[in-house]
This record gives C-alpha cells, structure tokens and sequence, in this order.
C-alpha cells in the first residue's frame, strides 16, 4: 500500500463527456462469487470507443460521503484473459479480484476498450506468436512496429469527472496509470497494489512488466498454486490425507535450508501444500475444505515435522485460520472463500491493537507481532480491543504495513512477521466479538453442519506446537540412527559408531524420549472427541488431561533432541547438519505460550482435582 503517491495537475481542457446509459447488472463469476454493478456508458470520450465504467458496491454514498476516496481500477480489456481463461497473462484475475474489492468499499471498475494494451485484438496475438519465439512482451510490440505500451487513459478521467471523483484510491501495479492519471487531473490519495497472479504460463511475462516497466510485482513471494487433487470429486480420508503428507518429505528436508536462509516457505512448497489439500484438511466440505478432525490435522503437522519445522508451523497455522474463516458469517465467507483455493491467512493478537467506531464500520491500530505465514498470507486476522471487549478485525494482507522483524535463532522459515496499521478503515461487517467467535453457536455454525466447526479454538491451536516438537524430534531421531550405523574409515579400518556401547546407550535414551512423548501425544489425542458437536465435548478432566499430555510430550521431544544432538558428536553442530536446525527449531517451539509449562501444570491440577479452571482459555 503507497499514500498519496501522485499529485494531480490541474485538470486539462478534456471536453466534458455525459452519461448516456446507466444500467444495473448482476455479476457473477465462474466461481460463483457474485456483486451488483451500475454499468454506464457515456457520449463526448475523447477517442470514441466504448468504454465502460461499473459502479460497484455503496459508491454513490462513498462520493456523498467525501470521507475516503473511491476505489477505482482502470481494467484494460483482454478477450484472451477475460473471457477465455487463458493463463498467458494475469487479466482475468485481476478482474475478478477487482470487482470484489471496489465492491466490498465503493468505487468504479473502468472497463476500457484498449486490447493488447492499445495494439489491438489480431496484432496480439501476433505478439503472442513472437513470444514463443523468445521475444518478451514488451519486445514483441516494438517488432510488429508498435509502442510498448499505447494506451491513453484520457477518456477514463472524462468518465471519472463526470461523476465527480476527481480524487480516487488506485488499484494498480502499473506506476504509469498513476502517472497519467495524476498528469490529467486525477489526484491517487493511495495507489493499492493488486494480488500477484502468478501461473506456469505468465511468469515470463508478469517478469517483464516488472523488470521493464516497474509494475510492482514481489514475484518472488508468489506461488504457482492449483486445486488440491481428488479423486472424482471424493474428499480422501485420514490416511490418504497423511500419505500424501509423507510423499512431500524428501522434497521439503531438501528445501529445509533454503526455507530457513529464505525466512519464509519457498513458492514450490507452498504451492506442494495446496497440491496435497493440507490448507483444506479443517475447513467446512461446503467451501472446499474436507472437514476433516483433529487428530487428522494434529498428525499432518507431526508428518510434516519429520521434514521441516517452519514448515509444519506454518501449515498447521495457515490451515486452522481457514477454518477460524469458515466461523465469521456469511458475507465474510462469501468474500474469502472464493477462488478455488483455501484462502491464506495469518492471525496474530500479540500485543493487541485498539479500534474505533467510526460511519460503516472501525478504524484499527496497532502494531502486531508473531504473525506465522505472513508472508503467504491474503488476509490477517488481528486481534484489537473497543472499549474493554476483544474484538477481532479481518484485513487484506495489502492494507497493512509489513515490517521484516522476523530475525530469529529457530524456526526462521515460518516469515512471523510484523504487521502495523494506523487508523485503517475495515468495514463493519469484517470485524466481530472475539467471544462469539470462539463460541460453540458461532455464526459459521448456522451455515455448515460439520462438527468440527463447533470446536474450541484453542484445541486446534493447542496442537500445534507439540505436533511440531514431536515430529521434530523423530526427524532427529532418525538422523542419529542414520550417522550411527553408517560405517566410517578410522586409521585405515571401516568403523561404525553403533558398535560402541556408550553410543548404543545413548541411542536407547533418545529412543526412550522419543517414545515418551509419543504415549503423551497418543494420550492427548485419545480424549479429543471424534464429533464434537455439543458446545462443551470434553469436560474439565479430559481438558486438562489433554493440556497435560500436550505438555509432556513436547518436554519429551525436546529431550530427545537435545540427546541426539550430544550424541553425534561435533559435526551435529555446523550449519549445513540439520540436527542443529532442528535443536533451535524445538527450542522456540518449547518457549510457545501454548506450551507454558507453569501454567498449564496449575490449570491441569485444578481441572484434575475439579477445582474448576481459572484460566478462561484453557
């Protein structure tokens, strides 16, 4: 998000143009997302085409209004992309994307007339053609002997005058249609970057629009993603879920590294996470998810951990904020859950931001850390306070001001970053009581009739950081088996560290941890309910039993890495050995406040002895 990044000039000698035609017309999308649009037309445009301006959302109040500018996007039209699908540019995206974002604020869509950024239909995809042959887009026009880039955007300030919107919020990664804009009397209070659409077929071209023209594009946080696979249309169950998991393995521990250096998950393994359904494994069937349990989620993490720490953090994370979604009410779901895919969200309260009423909804400040998945993430869920009561506030990732914070000994791939805003207006209808949230009867509990969606929050969000220790830990586990029996050349002889008592001794401690803290998980997961459908499915012992276990095996796990680590010797501790990656991993897993070990032994003693809990979230 940029503010005010171009001042207008004072408005030209643009002949003044008039409405001609104003319709309403429904819209809907091949995804069903569906908006009502004012489509008008106009006499007087500059250069006689037909150009179409959509009025979206509450625009005619949002003018009246003269609080916030309208959102407005200048949408050149694309048959190819548009119509068609096709994956060769990020058009039709970003028309979609547009139409739901000027709708959920007010403002106008600008359908112009201007094919092949100006050259027309036929030329290309004769542009099209020279692209094969190696030429880049912008390459491919200057052959056919035309500009780069010939659109005038006069007519579109002709629209946006005669309706009065002389000052607009841009929606654009195009520095060039600010620029005209601004040069031709518009003022940009803010120019909004639009998401990155990225697809096998358009790298090359969204690189080039990047690297000649300056579009603003962050390429390198965008992932390639398609649907999760199924099997005609079947949602696969719990072990399919976690062989699928397991076939990702190698993939991940080769990227391990990377991920960490990165400090983020690497495009491929974002995009491997939404091939396998792991973002999908707790949402609602309803919106694309397989509204699967916790045990099964619980384990994925675990399997996941078993190849990459920041990796299983993150996916876990990412996974249960997409089921947090499917409990807001219908219109929020209507607006996230939209594209196909599971919408990415990261959620963070820590320290909690403040929030005022102000007209059509909330004004949220704050600066909020911790938050895991940020940097693959649409949409952040904060937590802010009015006046005592918690609420919680859902924001476009692109609204919010990201601050490279994440600097870490442990878990560096997870990107936690921070996130600050000051006085940003989020609609009513985004934000709600963290209490009715977090309630049994949540509002997503009236749309869809899986079980889970009634669960306590805090039993999923409970299970990851023990789930990430534990599969750590028999990553570790199995590196130490690995060094111990491979042989190695000592003085001119073949030797293997198993032979040695003391080494066979220390192996049998780690396996002993290991298989601790594998009992406790078991023993948690052995009282979550398999239909929590009543408002309280576990009572205060099976409660505190489930804290309880969580706890010990996670201390477990942590011992049986800090014992594998001693085990192997010097080498365990360079760099480029993952057992050290690990060891600091389990390290900032263990400092979670999930994982509080004085708290959670008061609170689990209280419900054991039924002395009732006195801490509201445990």
């Amino acid at each position: 998000m940029t503010a005010v990044v171009y001042s207008a000039a004072p408005l030209n000698d643009l002949r003044a143009a008039t409405v001609r035609t104003r319709v309403s017309v429904p819209l809907r999308f091949a995804d069903g997302y569906a908006a009502s649009a004012e489509v008008m037309t106009f006499h007087g445009l500059t250069d006689g085409r037909e150009h179409l301006l959509l009025g979206l959302g509450d625009w005619e109040q949002v003018l009246l209004d003269g609080a916030r500018p309208p959102l407005v996007r200048l949408h050149s039209e694309c048959m190819t992309g548009d119509v068609f699908g096709s994956e060769r540019c990020d058009c039709g995206p970003q028309l979609r994307e547009a139409v739901e974002a000027i709708a959920s604020t007010g403002g106008f869509l600008l359908y112009l007339r201007q094919e092949g950024r100006g050259i027309g239909l036929y030329s290309k995809l004769d542009a099209y053609a020279l692209q094969d042959q190696g030429l880049d887009t912008y390459d491919a026009n200057l052959a056919l002997g035309h500009g780069e880039d010939e659109r005038d955007y006069a007519a579109a300030v002709q629209m946006l005058c005669t309706l009065g919107a002389t000052t607009v919020r841009l929606l654009t990664n195009n520095p060039d249609k600010a620029a005209q804009l601004a040069a031709l009397g518009i003022a940009i209070e803010e120019q909004v970057p639009t998401g990155v659409h990225l697809s096998e077929a358009n790298s090359r071209y969204l690189e080039a629009k990047r690297d000649r023209t300056g579009h603003t594009l962050e390429l390198n946080r965008a992932a390639v993603v398609r649907p999760a696979k199924t099997v005609a249309g079947r949602t696969p169950g719990h072990a399919e879920v976690l062989a699928r998991v397991d076939a990702l393995v190698p993939g991940l521990r080769a990227r391990a590294e990377e991920t960490e250096q990165l400090r983020r998950l690497p495009a491929e393994t974002v995009q491997e996470l939404h091939e396998a359904g792991v973002y999908r494994l707790l949402a609602p069937v309803s919106v694309g998810g397989y509204g699967l349990g916790a045990a099964t989620y619980g384990e994925t993490v675990r399997h996941l951990a078993r190849a990459c720490a920041s990796t299983a953090w993150t996916a876990g994370h990412l996974a249960e904020h997409a089921w947090m979604l499917a409990r807001w009410p219908r219109k929020v779901q209507e607006e996230v859950f939209n594209s196909g895919l599971m919408p990415l969200a990261a959620a963070t309260s820590a320290p909690i931001g403040s929030a005022t009423r102000v007209a059509g909804g909330y004004t949220v400040s704050g600066h909020w850390s911790f938050a895991s998945g940020i940097m693959h993430a649409r949409w952040a869920l904060l937590a802010v306070q009015l006046d005592g009561v918690r609420l919680q506030a859902l924001v476009p990732v692109a609204e919010l001001e990201l601050l490279d914070a994440w600097h870490t000994d442990g878990l560096r791939g997870t990107g936690s970053n921070d996130l600050r805003a000051d006085s940003l207006f989020v609609p009513g209808y985004r934000v709600m009581e963290w209490e009715r949230l977090t309630a049994p009867d949540n509002p997503g509990s009236l749309i869809h009739p899986d079980p889970l969606i009634h669960m306590p929050m805090a039993t999923l969000l409970n299970l990851v950081a023990p789930a990430v220790a534990l599969g750590a830990a028999e990553y570790a586990q199995e590196l130490f088996r690995n060094q111990l029996l491979v042989p190695r050349e000592k003085n001119g002889t073949a030797a293997r560290q198993a032979d040695a008592v003391l080494a066979q001794a220390r192996y049998a401690r780690t396996s002993g941890a290991v298989a601790t803290a594998q009992l406790h998980w078991q023993a948690a997961l052995s009282v979550l309910p398999t239909q929590p459908g009543s408002p309280d499915a576990m009572g205060e012992p099976q409660r505190a039993g489930f804290r309880l276990s969580l706890a010990l095996s996670a201390e477990a796990a942590q011992d049986a890495v800090r014992l594998a680590v001693a085990g192997s010797g010097g080498s365990a501790h360079r760099l480029s050995h993952p057992l050290q990656r690990i060891q600091r991993d389990v390290g900032v897993v263990l400092n979670h406040p999930t994982l509080g070990t004085d708290p959670i032994l008061e609170q689990a003693g209280r419900g054991l002895l039924g002395l009732g809990f006195t801490a509201a979230s445990f």
